[in-house]
């Protein structure tokens, strides 16, 4: 796990190095392709003063096989009779989500920000019996409405941060007919939710830097979730740093590289119509855990004619690292593309 944290220090540091070559008096600018950055990454810009940019990203994220802390365990390991404590385990869990953002700058030194998504779920089940099942959940996910405000933008670098609150317009009654529900639609277990329930206070920083053919930045972001939802439980609190790097190749295409490390804490109490002994995704202490994820990427930039300020970009995510609290789905590689349009 060290030389993973060392990388992150290492592209965290490379930023801050190559953001003092060839600066200026210049201000940081989001008209070039790499002025915004790698599609996956939230609230990494601000807009000047009444400037609008509306966004659409889809993102595909792809989990399967199991994992015991670091260590990948086999299906059968965790079923009863074979050593294991539970009846039923979770294969394979694609998810889809579709993005719908919107962003407004009040000023140029304070930028809003609001994001409202839907999520689709389709969770494989293996029975103790050798049965297999699915579950499926879908709907809108939780409201999340943010301020930017900058600290400072000159000689190309640029710093602000945020502070917002993600409400809870996700349902966490989602339910569905399991074998052992006797053809009755039961409670799902809290992956396959869509909210968290809760008031969330959402609180980041981003430092940004440009040169004449590179950029990047750092990003620290956290989700703090507060009080008990209806269902008497707290899903984790999330804390992420994100770091990237991009090469302007012309005026309209850059590519990027990033690595994200999080950690996320324990659900925090239970839904008590959940047996935590029948699947793992309903036992909250298989919840949680240290992730670090590389991607690599691209975006578009028109810069003039029908299109102008229309940005197109894309990445391709896989994990480098997962240790996760108990058991869980081991995570694979996560698509995103998505368009931004600024007005």
């Amino acid at each position: 796990m060290k030389k993973y944290i060392m990388a992150l220090l290492a592209i965290a540091i490379a930023t801050v190095l190559n953001a003092q070559e060839t600066q200026t008096q210049n201000p940081w600018s989001s008209n070039r392709p790499d002025g915004h950055a790698p599609i996956s990454v939230m609230g990494d810009h601000t807009h000047k003063k009444s400037e609008f940019m509306v966004s659409y990203r889809y993102m595909n994220m792809q989990m399967n096989d199991l994992k015991r802390g670091s260590d990948d365990v086999s299906f059968e390991s965790v079923l009863l009779p074979n050593g294991g404590e539970y009846m039923v385990t979770p294969t394979d869990m694609p998810m889809d989500m579709h993005m719908l953002g919107a962003m407004y700058a009040l000023s140029d030194k304070v930028t809003l920000a609001a994001m409202l998504g839907s999520t689709s779920m389709d969770m494989q089940h293996l029975t103790a019996m050798g049965g297999n099942f699915e579950t499926s959940s879908s709907g809108i996910t939780d409201l999340k409405i943010s301020g930017l405000v900058t600290l400072f933008n000159k000689n190309r670098q640029q710093l602000h941060a945020k502070v917002g609150v993600s409400l809870p317009t996700g349902s966490i009654d989602e339910i569905d007919v399991t074998p052992a529900s006797m053809g009755n639609e039961v409670i799902l277990p809290y992956p396959m939710q869509l909210g968290s329930g809760t008031l969330d206070a959402l609180l980041g920083a981003t430092y940004i830097w440009q040169s004449d053919s590179f950029s990047g930045g750092n990003q620290l972001d956290a989700v703090v979730r507060t009080g008990t939802n209806d269902r008497d439980y707290r899903l984790g609190n999330s804390y992420a740093l994100n770091n990237w790097v991009a090469y302007k190749a012309t005026d309209w295409i850059s590519f990027s590289a990033r690595v994200k490390g999080t950690v996320v804490s324990e659900i925090d109490g239970a839904n008590p119509d959940l047996n935590s002994l029948m699947v793992i995704t309903a036992d909250t202490r298989n919840s949680g855990g240290t992730y670090i994820d590389g991607g690599l990427g691209f975006n578009l930039y028109a810069n003039k004619g029908t299109l102008k300020n229309v940005r197109f970009g894309f990445e391709f995510a896989t994990p480098l690292l997962q240790d996760v609290n108990g058991v869980q789905l081991k995570r694979k590689e996560t698509i995103t593309a998505g368009l931004q349009y600024a007005f």
